[in-house]
């Protein structure tokens, strides 16, 4: 019992010590849902698309999204566009290629096979239109930062990134009178490297800001809530096969210990307790 104790102490400090890892005066992810959370949980298609055109119209303007290839989109588990609907999307972007006969790099409509291009030519570029900051590549974003810190939160939470990106697209306050901000920086009290933030209010997300087909929603809420499905969905593209997986996987472990309990009860049936 001794031991116990003192494993359960360990792992609450383990804990304590995580939460710290947070910045100073980080608030903690808001606490929305999602349908893909819980062993069980699926994307929800139409959100993602949704998600997706928020990504093309606003953040697609800043942030690149280099590991993600067009063809994913018609990916089983993911958005569910169809192959030619995924061929007129890519052909929406303009790709560099090269270089052509006469030695010179050209830029061209995307393909399918073709990855999401950068906004910007290099890194540099990326930093001068942006008042310094360079905006991270958004392909893993949700795994990079975690909602909840602690080991015991995201054992019982997740690690939250999708969460994250709500957090930050939603949590522009006024600036506190005992807070000093940069001049060009905006107050975000989620944002994990603040409370200064680059990135202008909600991203130049507005409401209102992008029409979707389905006529859903499109308040800056609704629409942070759904590219963040999005990006969710380009960091685990696999998830719900995993999910799958593991499920079966579980019920296979299942199936063989009882089998095992059963082989071990009549093997030791005829010797004496």
């Amino acid at each position: 019992m001794k031991l116990f104790t003192t494993l359960g102490t360990a792992v609450l400090g383990l804990a304590m010590l995580a939460g710290g890892a947070a910045a100073e005066g980080q608030r903690d992810a808001k606490n929305i849902s999602f349908s893909f959370e819980g062993p069980f949980g699926h994307f929800d298609k139409a959100q993602l698309q949704r998600g997706y055109k928020v990504y093309k119209q606003v953040c697609s303007n800043c942030h690149s999204m280099r590991f993600v290839a067009f063809r994913n989109l018609a990916d089983p588990g993911g958005p569910g566009f169809t192959e030619e609907e995924v061929k007129a999307l890519a052909a929406t972007f303009q790709v560099q290629d090269g270089p052509g006969s006469d030695g010179q790099m050209f830029e061209r409509p995307g393909l399918p096979s073709d990855h999401f291009p950068s906004p910007f030519p290099n890194e540099e570029a990326a930093k001068n239109a942006n008042g310094g900051a360079l905006p991270p590549d958004l392909s893993l974003i949700t795994k990079a930062r975690a909602g909840w810190y602690g080991t015991i939160n995201q054992f019982l939470f997740g690690i939250g990134g999708p969460q994250y990106v709500y957090s930050v697209l939603t949590g522009y306050e006024d600036k506190p009178a005992d807070v000093s901000i940069p001049e060009g920086k905006y107050y975000n009290p989620y944002f994990a490297s603040g409370p200064a933030i680059g990135m202008p209010p909600h991203g130049t997300l507005a409401d209102g800001a992008v029409e979707f087909d389905d006529g859903s929603p499109n308040t800056i809420n609704d629409m942070a809530r759904d590219v963040s499905a999005f990006l969710a969905w380009t960091a685990e593209p696999k998830m719900e096969e995993r999910k799958s997986t593991g499920f079966a996987v579980m019920i296979y472990l299942a199936i063989l210990a009882g089998l095992l309990y059963l082989v071990k009860k009549k093997i030791w049936s005829d010797v004496p307790h």
